[in-house]
């Protein structure tokens, strides 16, 4: 087939978009394919409309990738691509959204609140009423940014308006929730099936850009140990979740277990990465999937052939 791959892209997760970008060429190479490669911009959208290809890879992470803008592109181009669609990536990309849908669906959310920034906020008033709604240790993050990028966890009060500021940068919606004290677990979903879950043990206290990115950043551990009841029980949710989202093909669903063995989903990524230290392929190894072979099952699924 003729495929083409975008990658690279303008979002915070540019870097990490790049090196998925270059593993899922080289593998559709390995497959046979004939690859183009684009280094996405949105300021060049003539490379995406004068494509003459049989499908799209997108290997995009963050904003004008994974949150439905670039699916919609395609799809009035009628180009067919891997991956879910327009609602379901944006509904993904918007936490708070995502939360209420969890929330609706009995999936086990933390508890939160969003605040919209504009240029006539205070942020030292918003900072006072999160201190009265939360107590520490509680999370201030983007509401539409991956890879813990802008994201702080607030154990003093004196950090609240930092990490107001510090999120502010990435996104004008703001996500408070709490923090929730437990094991770091994630589960890849290939079609309706969830594979093995994996925990994560980072090498630093929280699981943050450097432990998912540098190589020994964190330690992943497939299958993880958990009891076989609390283990269908996550698989279960990891699968609900894909599917009131309306996610198609992949996607990764990422939780907290918590010391009470209580599973609270954090979030759905619809375009998890694909770089060496990334977790899908990790899980997907278990059930004898290689890298090659876990991308060729993401294309035949996306053109019709679930075998």
């Amino acid at each position: 087939m003729k495929i083409a791959v975008l990658y690279g892209g303008t979002s915070g997760e540019r870097e990490v978009s790049l090196s998925s970008g270059k593993g899922i060429i080289q593998a559709l190479k390995n497959n046979g394919h004939e690859v183009t490669g684009i280094d996405f911009h949105p300021e060049r959208l003539e490379e995406i409309i004068e494509l003459n290809v049989d499908l799209v890879f997108i290997g995009l992470h963050g904003k004008f990738g994974e949150d439905g803008r670039v699916q919609g592109l395609l799809e009035m181009l009628g180009l067919p691509y891997v991956g879910s669609g327009v609602l379901a990536s944006a509904l993904a990309m918007d936490k708070a959204k995502a939360k209420q849908i969890f929330d609706s669906n009995d999936i086990p959310v933390a508890k939160s609140k969003v605040y919209t920034i504009t240029d006539k906020t205070n942020l030292q008033d918003v900072g006072k009423e999160v201190n009265q709604v939360f107590k520490v240790p509680f999370v201030i993050k983007p509401n539409s940014e991956g890879s813990t990028l802008g994201l702080t966890i607030v154990e003093n009060p004196e950090q609240i308006l930092d990490g107001l500021k510090r999120a502010a940068t990435s996104d004008d919606t703001i996500l408070i929730e709490d923090f929730i004290q437990g094991r770091e677990i994630t589960v890849a979903v290939l079609g309706e099936k969830a594979l093995p879950i994996i925990e994560i043990i980072p090498k630093n206290a929280y699981y943050d850009y450097e432990s998912k990115y540098a190589a020994g950043g964190s330690e992943h551990i497939v299958p993880a140990p958990i009891d076989a009841e609390t283990t269908k029980t996550i698989q279960e949710l990891a699968v609900k979740a894909h599917s009131v989202l309306g996610c198609k093909t992949y996607s990764r669903v990422d939780f907290i277990l918590t010391e009470e063995n209580q599973p609270v989903i954090l979030e759905v990524n619809t375009l998890p990465g694909m770089t060496p230290t990334s977790l899908f392929p990790d899980a997907a190894k278990v059930i004898g999937l290689d890298y090659d072979s876990m991308i060729e099952t993401f294309v035949k699924r996306s053109v019709g052939n679930k075998n």
